[in-house]
């Protein structure tokens, strides 16, 4: 009998929330299984050769349309993984208040063993593919990037898309995550990064809740390990060191992990990561070639921040973390989940900590539909109120505006001042809704299945709201 995967993960927590959510009979397992996977085999010539690919786009919902979610290039991607993802991303958006299905897409390839422009031929062949059988398009199906993938391979799939259909208005918004020239949006390279920053502070500033996890009441001068320093790690591990005080003492790579309990300078090691490919060599530091006994060492949190189920029974009674921050999708097994829950360490689940992506990816959505910059009506005239406003307080008390804080003051919100607020506005509002639930007495038992339970109780409104 083959061993849980990671889909078996993500209904097994589905079933756990599940019973906390009253609905109509039947319609639990019409929220749960995914509507369509769509499998593709296709051909490009490369190197003298025709080479097959294999790719998948699965679209777990669409009580809200477009569905949503990212496309990875991994050469150990698979239909099962696709189709988890694509049940986080429906559940993620539902908790998030976002008007989206969930989506995922998979090719199976190692992208380090192609050339920039085999990979943009490959993109391109697969964005044909899924554009020709409905997967893709601004109002039915809009990815972004994921592991193996970046704001380029968007750009790409954009310009195939919009050659595809040049008569489409809005074919920009039919991904996102692109670059700023070509229709991206300010803040989105660093949003889950920063989403899990907000996460964290959104926690802390709930004493009772910060009481339970054991920890003392500041955020400053808390020892974290982060596992994997890509996009998410890195700046998640760079926002909370620089601007909360916190100390960096493990990162978790491929090749191994580094440790200072002095804590490490996270821009020089990514710099070497970048051109090393690793973070062996690194110097100064403690190097530990097994990486994942990293995992287990004494700190205060854990930011898993780069696969699913690193976190699993065989280690999760050995850790000694008294927070889990789950910055990637799906890293803790539903087995150890419940052994953390036993053992009375606080998971801050992935379904609300991992979510500062597709909520600036929203963003980006709704600026490429409106045509316009975010900011772009208000700023000036927000500049020229604060300004006869400062005026007007120097003219009334003698004394000159604060320097320090003018700046802050008198300069209307930028694209990312607005992206920033609107993210951490999100997250707020999200966490009050989850603890609200934990809290309510009604036997949920932990951050987890109060998150599920809510996104699973949106998704059931949604689908009685359409008749279903």
């Amino acid at each position: 009998m083959r061993g849980q995967s990671f889909l078996d993960d993500v209904n097994n927590q589905f079933d756990e929330a599940v019973r906390f959510v009253p609905m109509q009979d039947g319609l639990a397992e019409k929220i749960k299984v995914c509507n369509a996977t769509y499998v593709t085999r296709f051909g490009v010539r490369l190197r003298g050769r025709m080479e097959t690919f294999v790719g998948w786009r699965a679209v777990h919902s669409t009580h809200w349309t477009p569905a949503k979610g990212g496309i990875r290039y991994s050469p150990l991607a698979d239909q099962e993984e696709v189709e988890a993802l694509a049940a986080l991303m429906t559940y993620k958006c539902a908790l998030m208040g976002l008007p989206f299905g969930g989506s995922k897409g998979g090719l199976r390839l190692d992208p380090a063993k192609w050339e920039r422009q085999e990979l943009e031929r490959i993109t391109r062949r697969f964005t044909q593919e899924l554009a020709r059988h409905n997967f893709f398009g601004p109002s039915q199906n809009v990815p972004a990037p994921d592991m193996g993938t970046n704001e380029t391979t968007m750009v790409w799939m954009a310009d195939e898309y919009r050659r595809w259909s040049p008569n489409d208005i809005n074919a920009l918004a039919c991904v996102t995550g692109k670059p700023l020239a070509a229709g991206g949006i300010d803040g989105r390279i660093e949003a889950t990064g920063r989403g899990t920053q907000y996460a964290l502070r959104e926690f802390f500033r709930h004493q009772s809740d910060v009481a339970r996890a054991g920890l003392s009441p500041s955020l400053a001068g808390k020892r974290l390990i982060v596992q994997g320093l890509g996009n998410v790690g890195y700046h998640a591990a760079k926002f909370l060191s620089e601007q909360d005080g916190c100390r960096v003492v493990g990162v978790i790579e491929r090749d191994g992990a580094v440790w200072s309990d002095d804590g490490l300078p996270i821009e020089d090691l990514k710099l070497h990561l970048t051109k090393t490919g690793g973070v062996k060599g690194f110097a100064d530091v403690e190097f530990v070639d097994d990486g994942a006994s990293v995992l287990e060492r004494a700190c205060d949190i854990l930011i898993p921040a780069a696969i699913e189920r690193v976190i699993h029974a065989g280690n999760a009674p050995r850790l000694r973390a008294k927070l889990v921050v789950e910055a990637a999708n799906g890293p803790t097994t539903f087995e150890a989940d419940k052994i953390l829950r036993d053992r009375g360490i606080i998971v801050l689940p992935d379904l609300y900590v991992n979510a500062g992506g597709v909520v600036v990816s929203y963003f980006e959505w709704v600026k490429n539909l409106t045509h316009i910059p975010f900011g772009l009506m208000e700023r000036r005239h927000h500049e020229a109120s604060h300004q006869i406003l400062a005026r007007s307080l120097e003219a009334m008390t003698g004394a000159k505006f604060p320097l320090e804080t003018a700046s802050l003051f008198l300069e209307g919100a930028r694209e990312i001042d607005l992206v920033r607020s609107g993210l951490d506005d999100i997250m707020r509002q999200a966490y009050g809704q989850i603890r609200t639930v934990w809290s309510s007495g009604a036997g949920i038992p932990d951050l987890r299945t109060a998150a599920y339970s809510i996104a699973i109780g949106r998704c059931a409104e949604a689908y009685s709201a359409i008749g279903i």
